[in-house]
């Protein structure tokens, strides 16, 4: 079994060194592909300086992800943000898991940092399976044969999280691992975390009644004002 890590980048030279040392601590074998958008800081620099694979591809998750499946040689592919950390055990815990064959996909339950109530309960709500319940922030996790069975991920810079979940959700049981991710809430704190929160709800809705996901991103990116611009994420996502 071998894990290939794919992490999708734009301007993340404040995380990225940090991300990459964590996840090779856990496991010195594993192969991280670092997809980058367009970075114009020193992301790319550091990912290389840190061991890791650096390509480069068409800004927006959907294609970073997918660019990254093309030169992973991992038969387990993990989907990671580049601002979120994997539990301590997570590779022992997926190994055993995927003895399984059963099982397909999954993810891990999810938990924010700096800490806020709202987010606690947020957290809580994040341990169901639903289409409102499961994103990539707590790191799709999937054998590669059944991501090329599912076509892989649309060619969206939003919600393609949620897209290949619900096309998963048809076929199979999401698994979810034993362990919780840790992951960043900054946006929910430089935004307002009520108002993100009812942010993300209304962008869902929007998703959900059909609107393309290419015209909520360029909507959302609009929302977000100078300071998100400025510290603006590896591709546009839901805080």
């Amino acid at each position: 079994m071998k894990f290939s890590v794919i992490i999708p980048t734009l301007n993340e030279e404040e995380s990225i060194r940090d991300t990459i040392r964590k996840v090779y601590r856990l496991n010195p074998d594993v192969e991280i592909i670092v997809v980058d958008g367009g970075s114009k800081d020193r992301t790319v620099g550091i990912a290389h300086e840190e061991g890791a694979t650096v390509i480069d591809s068409r800004r927006g998750r959907g294609p970073q992800f997918n660019a990254g499946v093309v030169n992973a040689s991992g038969n387990i592919l993990l989907f990671l943000h580049s601002d979120t950390i994997l539990p301590q055990d997570a590779f022992k815990v997926l190994e055993e898991s995927f003895q399984d064959e059963n099982v397909q996909i999954g993810t891990f339950k999810v938990t924010f940092e700096p800490k806020h109530w709202l987010l606690d309960i947020g957290a809580y709500f994040l341990r169901f399976d639903s289409v409102i319940t499961r994103f990539g922030d707590q790191c799709i996790v999937v054998r590669k044969s059944f991501f090329h069975d599912m076509g892989g991920f649309p060619d969206w810079p939003l919600f393609e999280d949620v897209h290949i979940l619900r096309v998963a959700r048809k076929r199979t049981w999401i698994y979810f691992f034993p362990g919780t991710v840790i992951t960043s809430s900054r946006r929910f704190i430089e935004n307002g975390v009520v108002t993100q929160l009812l942010r993300n709800l209304w962008y869902m809705l929007l998703y959900l009644v059909g609107v393309d996901p290419r015209e909520l991103a360029r909507r959302y990116e609009g929302d977000q004002g100078p300071r998100s611009v400025r510290r603006r994420n590896s591709t546009t996502q839901l805080a």
